[in-house]
């Protein structure tokens, strides 16, 4: 964003970041399977229904409540050497695994933060599904830390650990599908205080977690890492924006959520001014529609046990359908809050007649209600009781619209707009884990973690670039991509050869070939200095190295790719030979530019020995002969 939307400092705009991030043990958190995710075809399935329970104080989480309400029924699939009875709920976890909570103080130290004495596992109630045993074990391992930023410290308020979740595969027969594998992998919950104050930088404090991150021992790739948003201005509410995965996208997240909220805010002074009501009474319309051209309504009356069923919002009229992120409007929100009582949409006055509902269906409607000026109605069609399900929690959203903006939790949509996904959670879905005893974290443990700190690799970047004279680019996609140690283990073994060709191909040629669909494992140390070597020793040109590593991903040997394609350089004296016919081909040319031929002669030297043949080695003989001939 090139120019401010808003004055984020008069709108009192307020951030803070949730990071999870997957580490990588080698076991589970609360069992010793696989930490690892697999291909493989489930062995093993089993079913649940889940449903909340109350707090200590007797009192039940919102969002646990909503989702129990949907009634869902959830399959898990197991396998037998990568889950087991714990992912199962079949039997009490294991000992908390130390090595996460190693990799814990370490990301700990790394963000200035205090480790706790005694690590408390606690239960905090999820029955979306995603655990077998309606909850997700977690504690907290450090608090009070911060981070340097262009910006100003942040404060690191906690750093939890806690067990992934399962992932969710599908549905089937209206039941959804999560398999086991992911259950119980040690996670990393970093929790910022909300002390971000302009979007670019959220942005910027997420980079800098993010590189924090790197340094250590955690999982790498697509779904390793997840980050939630929490965004509030001074006359709105906190939303919590989960799955923000684009760091690029931060910035317009919060500008529409910003946006969204002033809408919200905007609309709830008009309802005031008119004194609108959400009436609780639900309709039954059937009548007034059994016979409409609607193809939306006749395919859902079709249905058993089918109805049309319609709210009244008095003084809503033209406010339903008002836009409140861009391309989306009030309506859109009702909208996802029915949806998730499984009925596939509504339709209100704002957009009506429409979708086959005629003008003299909308009247006849208004007047059985018996709607005033401002008034509007909301109608769902589709079975009767899913239908009056969707209304209830439609006239919530509605109630909320009275006093502005409702606490939630939505979902990053990749335009960067957000979605209703449930109620924001209360304190009221945490407990204490029976099975688990107290973990006591000694100082010295601690202390021995913190003296052998890794590069962070902001520090690592700067260091590479002025010890091997790469550039900027060069140093910073090393450490992106997390090769600066690789780079520096093959520069180490081969000391004399160009630092910046190492790098380039560690950098960039295995990025290309991992990008079609090559091993690049095979790639390692080993291998690479194998590979540089030829170049280092004067087997083959620095620019045939891609095609040997090609090879290589392919289980194909240096020696044998370099024998397969015909890649041992020329001798220096048949360079030499070959420059010689070049020039004489050329005479004219050479002496009416003189030095200015290097560039048509260059190019004409390396067609022709087709890369066999040293850039430098081929400079030095063209420069020579022309001066031979032209002095």
């Amino acid at each position: 964003m090139s120019e401010d939307k808003f004055d984020y400092e008069e709108l009192g705009l307020m951030m803070g970041l949730e990071i999870h991030q997957q580490l990588d043990s080698q076991t589970k958190l609360f069992c010793r399977c696989p930490n690892s995710l697999t291909d493989k075809q489930p062995e093993g399935r089993l079913e649940r229904r889940l449903r909340p329970t109350q707090s200590e104080l007797g009192e039940i989480d919102r969002a646990a409540y909503e989702e129990s309400q949907r009634n869902l029924q959830f399959i898990y699939e197991t396998y037998n050497h990568h889950t087991c009875l714990v992912e199962a709920d079949e039997e009490p976890p294991a000992p908390l695994n130390q090595e996460a909570v190693d990799i814990s103080i370490i990301l700990a130290c790394l963000m200035n933060m205090k480790v706790v004495d005694e690590f408390h596992t606690m239960r905090k109630q999820v029955i979306d599904g995603s655990n077998t045993s309606g909850f997700q074990r977690t504690g907290i391992l450090a608090t009070d830390g911060y981070v340097e930023t262009k910006y100003g410290n942040v404060t690191i308020e906690t750093l939890g650990l806690e067990e992934d979740a399962a992932r969710r595969i599908g549905e089937e027969d209206g039941k959804i599908i999560f398999r086991l594998d992911r259950l119980g992998i040690p996670l990393a919950e970093i929790t910022t205080s909300p002390d971000m104050h302009h979007p670019l930088q959220v942005k910027a404090v997420a980079y800098q977690l993010g590189q924090i991150l790197r340094s250590t021992r955690v999982k790498r790739g697509l779904g390793t890492i997840r980050q939630d948003l929490n965004i509030s201005i001074k006359d709105g509410a906190r939303i919590e924006v989960k799955g923000v995965q684009d760091l690029d996208l931060m910035p317009t997240i919060v500008e529409n959520e910003v946006e969204r909220q002033l809408n919200l805010i905007e609309i709830a002074e008009i309802l005031d001014k008119r004194d609108a009501e959400v009436e609780e009474e639900i309709h039954d319309v059937t009548e007034l529609l059994e016979n409409s051209q609607s193809k939306v309504v006749q395919s859902t009356l079709s249905e058993d046990d089918s109805a049309v069923l319609a709210i009244i919002l008095r003084g809503f009229n033209g406010l339903i359908g008002r836009e409140v992120q861009p391309g989306r409007r009030l309506g859109t929100e009702f909208s996802e809050h029915g949806k998730k009582m499984g009925v596939k949409g509504l339709f209100h006055t704002d957009e009506l007649p429409a979708y086959g509902i005629t003008q003299e269906e909308v009247d006849t409607i208004k007047s059985k209600l018996n709607l005033g000026e401002n008034d509007a109605f909301i109608l769902v069609s589709g079975n009767r009781i899913k239908a009056n399900n969707a209304l209830k929690e439609v006239i919530k959203r509605a109630k909320q619209s009275l006093v502005g903006v409702p606490e939630e939790t939505r979902r990053a949509m990749d335009n960067g707009n957000t979605e209703y996904l449930r109620p924001l959670p209360t304190a009221s879905r945490m407990y204490v884990e029976t099975d688990i005893p107290t973990e006591i974290i000694d100082k010295q443990r601690v202390e021995k973690i913190a003296s052998n700190l890794p590069e962070l690799p902001v520090v690592k970047k700067e260091r590479i670039k002025e010890s091997y004279g790469l550039s900027e680019d060069l140093a910073e996609q090393l450490v992106q991509e997390n090769n600066a140690d690789l780079f520096e283990e093959v520069q180490k073994e081969l000391p004399n050869m160009e630092s910046v060709k190492i790098a380039s191909d560690i950098a960039y040629t295995l990025k290309d070939l991992r990008r079609d669909g090559l091993d690049i494992s095979k790639l390692n140390r080993d291998v690479l200095v194998e590979i540089f070597s030829l170049v280092d020793n004067n087997v083959i040109a620095a620019a045939e190295t891609e095609v040997v590593l090609k090879d290589a991903c392919n289980g194909i040997s240096a020696e044998e790719s370099v024998k397969k394609n015909n890649l041992e350089k020329l001798s220096d004296d048949v360079i030499e030979e070959g420059i010689k016919e070049i020039i004489k081909e050329n005479e004219s040319m050479i002496l009416e530019r003189k030095m200015g031929a290097m560039g048509p002669l260059m190019g004409k030297a390396m067609a022709k020995f087709k890369g066999k043949a040293d850039g430098k080695t081929v400079s030095s003989i063209i420069k020579k002969e022309i001066m031979n001939l032209t002095n």
